[in-house]
């Protein structure tokens, strides 16, 4: 079995990502052999082997296509959302986390922790997505939607955590309300907001006083016409 007739090069490379997406989410990474995957593409081994040189390079190029995938239809559901709104709306997905994609990262970490063949692809998977992230956060301060005091990167570590975490706890071991959910997600989005500066009191200024006035003096008060010339003026510190 070959490359199948009539199909190009780029339709067999998503024929073997969609296959290999659902044997790793079936038999996990050490279950599965590079011949299931091929077989369930419809192609033989040589062909897989022209498009990835490992099942390691597989699972990552999975993984990141599906990533990718699952970006695409919010962008296509909402063009014209605001970079916090994405954010929110990638949130509000990880409540429901029983897809392929939640599977792939499962079996992703736990095979880069015993195989440095996945370690390495993976490595450069997180930093690619805490790079994509971080932009979207800057995009989000100069737009005035975040706080502009925030480090980026700690932001798109924190959303890192809640989104691979969310791979590990699925709602068949323990689930939320979506309503409850959505409501935490917000309040963290307003904490990252930029922050009102503090509210000005109608209180006068006691300083804002005829130029010839001491600070400290009453106004239209009169000077006492026995105090020593040499008295030195009260200091301003005295009183405090």
């Amino acid at each position: 079995m070959g490359r199948i007739a009539g199909v190009t090069a780029a339709e067999t490379r998503e024929r073997l990502l969609r296959a290999a997406a659902e044997v790793f989410a079936e038999r996990g990474y050490d279950g599965t052999r590079v011949a299931d995957i091929a077989a369930a593409a419809g192609v033989s081994n040589g062909a897989l082997y022209a498009h990835f040189g490992s099942k390691a390079e597989l699972l990552v190029a999975a993984l990141r296509a599906h990533g990718r995938n699952q970006l695409a239809s919010l962008f296509v559901a909402d063009p014209d959302r605001s970079a916090t709104e994405l954010l929110l709306a990638i949130g509000r997905t990880l409540t429901r986390r029983r897809d392929p994609l939640g599977y792939l990262v499962v079996e992703a970490l736990v095979a880069a922790r015993r195989d440095e063949d996945v370690a390495g692809p993976m490595r450069d998977y997180v930093g690619e997505r805490a790079d994509w992230i971080a932009d979207l956060v800057g995009v989000a301060q100069g737009d005035g939607e975040l706080d502009p005091a925030l480090s980026p990167e700690a932001v798109a570590h924190f959303c890192l955590l809640l989104g691979m975490g969310s791979a590990l706890v699925t709602p068949d071991l323990r689930g939320v309300g979506d309503e409850e959910w959505a409501a935490l997600l917000s309040r963290i989005v307003t904490a990252l907001t930029p922050q009102s500066p503090p509210a000005t009191s109608d209180r006068p200024d006691p300083t804002d006083q005829p130029a010839d006035q001491p600070a400290n003096q009453p106004a239209n008060r009169p000077e006492p016409a026995d105090q020593p010339a040499d008295r030195p003026e009260p200091s301003p510190e005295a009183g405090a």
